[in-house]
């Protein structure tokens, strides 16, 4: 077969497209403002074996590991044409129980699948100790309901059974039941997409352009790593604390180039701890993927080409690497980002003046609950909010932005209050939040919140005791603060807290700004 640069770009954006079209899908059918709205999502094609094809640009967290998801369910399940399985186990291939990934099989006529497509969405609640599923935790059996693969859909329809199971175990079923109507149908989407590309250009043609892609993927991350200087780099950067008394949890990586290869050594990071900030280990391969495929430049593909020449060591234990029945709520949102941040610290000795300082490294992550008195019932709403950027050696860092392993947007104001009940009384610029330097850091957000009836809220969020690092002499960004106030006064809170609101208390968190970039002039 004539393989030209011509047909591997147009077969790029055929695969990317189909991703793509099943988020569209996904996005105009769900429920939830935090995937209608914020777009906590993501959809990608597989090959036969698993391997990831093709992503939609959605979230670095939820893609790098998905293909363990998708390896798990096609070692675990036979899936006939019509079936999807779906899973949330973090040790399985999950991150974190909320996001409930929904793999389904493209058979286009054949006898055994020849590929798969799949999408994860994180949803507000999934049961637990508490409202949003992502508390305070000591042990994964208090963050919700673990879903081993299971299939949810088989001969076209909803296995009754297993779904009123799971929504027997959530406080918002029917929110999640419109949300898992989204998701079947988004995947319903990228099968007949699939199925399409397959009788336009034949299954030939279609399987061998997917193996193409994926070595000419790794062909360009080998050239991107190849040109790097062989040596060994090493980087340390901490979380604040784990959450249930922990302090300053380390990530800890030695990164190594030699010729076209990359070894990322995780494994003396700090032990796994009581707290939820743990990762599982396709957390870490998420976050090199994410980070390597940004060198890489923007035209190149991602897939699972991009981490043939990359090498992921954890060690069993770690917080980067935790074991079963270790909580992981925040491992997926937090660490991830600390993660990043190390790889980023280690790469800007082997490449300065080409890694920028380091953005807020927080997630910033808010779940709120309780019952709604205008609609008479129970509500969980769940987001993440943005910060500052870092600067680099081009310029200042872009402010009020969600960076790295998030993609998400901002709820809306008006989709927010519509949706619950909540009031925001303030959402603006953190100014002057950004670290100094010659580039300054972006500036962080203010959102403050005002609670009208009584709810639970959990903050999980970092970089509230130290500000994210500048580069080159710039200096660090401000470290993020919480705040709850009451009638009698305001409380700072720590980085990671539950607390119970009243009626017209309210919670601002204002987020980091970004490390600064050179010294000033």
């Amino acid at each position: 077969m004539n393989i030209t640069p011509i047909t591997l770009e147009v077969f790029k954006n055929k695969f990317a497209s189909v991703a793509e079209e099943m988020g569209m899908a996904l996005t105009r059918a769900a429920f939830s403002p935090n995937i209608k709205e914020r777009r906590d999502f993501s959809c990608a094609v597989f090959d036969a074996k698993g391997d990831m094809v093709a992503q939609a640009a959605h979230i670095p967290v939820h893609l790098g590991s998905m293909p363990l998801s998708v390896a798990s369910i096609i070692e675990a399940l036979e899936l006939a044409p019509g079936e999807m399985a779906m899973l949330n186990d973090p040790f399985r291939g999950g991150t974190h129980l909320p996001d409930i990934t929904l793999v389904a099989p493209v058979y286009a006529g054949t006898d055994a699948p020849v590929f798969y497509v799949a999408n994860r969405a994180h949803h507000a609640d999934v049961g637990g100790m508490a409202p949003g599923s992502m508390p305070l935790s000591t042990s994964i059996f208090q963050e919700g309901l673990v879903i081993p693969p299971v299939k949810i859909v088989v001969g076209g329809e909803i296995v009754p059974d297993v779904m009123n199971l799971f929504l027997a175990n959530v406080r918002t079923p029917a929110e999640r039941q419109g949300d898992f109507a989204a998701q079947i149908m988004a995947n319903r989407t990228g099968v007949a997409r699939m199925e399409a590309l397959v009788k336009a250009h034949s299954l030939e043609t279609v399987t061998a352009m997917a193996e193409a892609l994926m070595d000419y993927a790794e062909r360009l991350m080998i050239a991107t790593i190849a040109a790097m200087p062989d040596g060994s780099y090493e980087a340390e950067d901490s979380l604040d604390d784990d959450g249930v008394g922990g302090q300053d949890v380390a990530v800890r990586l030695t990164l190594s180039i030699g010729g076209e290869e990359a070894e990322l050594d995780f494994t003396d990071s700090d032990p796994q701890t009581a707290g939820c900030v743990n990762a599982v280990g396709a957390i870490a391969v998420s976050a090199a993927l994410y980070v390597f495929r940004c060198l890489a430049g923007g035209n190149a593909p991602t897939n699972a080409g991009c981490l043939r020449p990359i090498i992921v060591r954890t060690a069993a234990g770690t917080l980067v690497d935790a074991r079963f029945p270790a909580a992981v709520a925040g491992g997926n949102v937090e660490t991830s980002q600390r993660i990043v941040d190390v790889i980023l610290a280690a790469l800007a000795k082997a490449l300065p003046g080409r890694i920028p300082a380091a953005s807020q490294g927080t997630m910033n992550n808010v779940a709120m609950g309780g019952f709604d008195p205008r609609v008479k019932k129970s509500f969980t709403y769940y987001e993440t909010l943005a910060g500052g950027a870092g600067a680099d050696a081009k310029g200042p860092g872009q402010s009020a932005v969600h960076s790295h392993m998030t993609n998400t947007l901002n709820t809306p104001v008006e989709a927010l209050e519509y949706a619950y009940p909540l009031r925001v009384t303030r959402y603006a610029i953190r100014q002057g939040s950004g670290g100094p330097g010659q580039h300054p850091g972006g500036d962080g957000l203010v959102r403050e919140i005002e609670a009208l009836a009584p709810m639970e809220v959990t903050v999980l969020s970092d970089r509230r005791f130290r500000g994210p690092w500048g580069l080159d002499g710039g200096g660090e960004g401000a470290s993020g603060v919480n705040t709850v106030t009451r009638r009698n006064g305001e409380m700072v809170m720590p980085g990671k807290f539950h607390v119970r609101l009243r009626k017209g208390d309210r919670l601002r968190i204002e987020t980091p700004g970004g490390g600064g970039y050179g010294v000033m002039g």
